[in-house]
């Protein structure tokens, strides 16, 4: 359960998210997606050499790590014990995010739906809800938004609440996800009998690899799963939907991790280059993220877990470490650096390609 690093500004920045919303309108070109060719297969391409680099990195961390990083548009491919299972902390709640972006698709669901806190919900840890009076009235985007922007785990209940645990888990399962789970709601008992390895993992489970390909998803605009009769441009509705998850992640309040050494410019007028879910336990740190890098997108998704270093603090190891190897993959695949502009639904990359297999599932045989 992620812990408050900053109760005053956590407070203030929250209710300013809470009061006034975070605005769900896609001015974000719109036709991102239909602009550029739609593409065919892209085969990885280990990074031997960046590889090593990291491998180096990793070595100094007293602790373990785990990663997985491509960059889309080229199939560069890097990963360190990608395939390890580990704690999730709170980056299971992307898969909440994606489960709700594919429920609003749908209509079973919608971003002004209305949810009632009420004084029972409220659990410990990080987030600003269960500091608030209940009953409140928030809508799904609100409690969504706070989910992502603040990790907050009254608001990650309230979504789990709404969108159906069952249904989380089916949608992991769709996209052929096989070591990630999502077990319960936070600080709550469990309702049903729990599998042997719940009090292993907490709160849930996942691979670096895994988790990378869930936000692939999000960031590729990747609803429903495209197949050869529905390959082409990213459609308004899907672009106005992945425009409002987008706006979540690049807002993302904690930055201690894979931003921390890639945002060195102010990024208040033009938009993060980043957009990304973080987690945290005292000794886990882990973030997954997109992050636009200039001469094409990568996803990044890094573990450190059974670190020696628990304390919470900006400079813990596990956080300082996650910033390294973030910082030598960008350096090695985008040295000009990053621009937030590139962050728009589907990622610039176009509609994918019918032809293109996955190794993920996900409905049918033509996903990527």
């Amino acid at each position: 359960m992620q812990k408050m690093r900053d109760c005053g500004v956590v407070l203030g920045v929250a209710l300013a998210v809470v009061l006034f919303g975070v605005e769900g309108g896609v001015a974000q070109e719109k036709a991102a997606g239909a602009s550029a060719a739609a593409r065919g297969p892209v085969m990885e391409a280990v990074d031997s050499a960046l590889e090593a680099r990291l491998r180096e990195i990793a070595k100094a961390h007293h602790g373990r790590v785990a990663l997985y990083a491509t960059q889309l548009n080229t199939g560069r491919v890097v990963a360190l014990d990608a395939d390890a299972v580990v704690q999730t902390a709170s980056v299971i709640k992307l898969t909440i995010l994606y489960e709700a972006m594919e429920q609003v698709r749908a209509g079973k669901t919608h971003w002004d739906d209305k949810i009632t806190l009420q004084p029972d919900d409220a659990v410990s840890g990080s987030g600003l809800l269960l500091f608030l009076d209940a009953p409140q009235t928030l809508t799904l985007k609100d409690v969504l938004t706070l989910m992502i922007v603040m990790s907050d785990n009254t608001a990650t209940n309230l979504a789990i609440d709404r969108i159906g645990l069952d249904a989380m888990n089916e949608r992991i399962a769709w996209m052929g996800l096989k070591d990630t789970h999502l077990y319960k709601k936070i600080g709550k008992p469990a309702t049903e009998p729990m599998p042997e390895d719940q009090p292993k993992y907490g709160l849930g489970k996942t691979t670096a690899r895994e988790m990378a390909w869930v936000m692939e998803r999000i960031g590729r605009c990747e609803l429903a799963g495209p197949s050869e009769a529905d390959a082409g441009p990213i459609s308004e509705q899907d672009t106005a939907i992945c425009g409002v998850t987008m706006k979540m992640l690049r807002n993302q309040f904690y930055r201690d991790t894979i931003p921390r050494y890639l945002e060195k410019l102010d990024s208040t007028e033009t938009g993060s280059g980043i957009a990304s879910k973080t987690g945290s336990l005292n000794a886990v740190r882990a973030d997954v993220a997109i992050v636009a890098g200039k001469t094409g997108p990568m996803v990044l998704s890094i573990f450190t877990y059974e670190n020696a270093d628990t304390s919470w603090t900006a400079d813990n190891e596990g956080d300082v470490t996650i910033a390294k190897l973030a910082r030598a993959i960008v350096e090695a695949w985008s040295p000009e650096g990053i621009d937030g502009k590139m962050l728009v639904p589907g990622l610039g990359l176009g509609a994918k390609s019918g032809e293109t297999v996955s190794p993920r599932g996900g409905g049918s045989a033509s996903n990527k």
